[in-house]
């Protein structure tokens, strides 16, 4: 199993998605600061996130969400679970 994720960032607000093999293991080493690219993001809170059952599912998700079309349907899927 894959899975694509949404964290949201409560020190600038902003989205960060990824896709992972293991979504507990990876959303730790986002709140410990080992990825590089949301180092300066943190803390996070997981959002949203979906299973799919290959890889490449879960590369063609990612890239559909890094879409601006993408990104609105995130952004309406999320707006009750932000605003709490």
């Amino acid at each position: 199993m894959y899975y694509n994720y949404v964290l949201y960032s409560l020190k600038d607000g902003g989205l960060y998605i990824g896709q992972t093999g293991h979504l507990i293991q990876r959303t730790k080493q986002h709140q410990l600061g080992k990825v590089t690219s949301t180092r300066s993001r943190r803390p996070f809170v997981l959002v949203y996130w979906e299973k799919v059952s290959s890889r490449e599912q879960a590369l063609k998700r990612e890239r559909e969400w890094k879409t601006s079309k993408g990104r609105r349907y995130l952004k309406e899927r999320l707006k009750n679970r932000l605003l709490k």
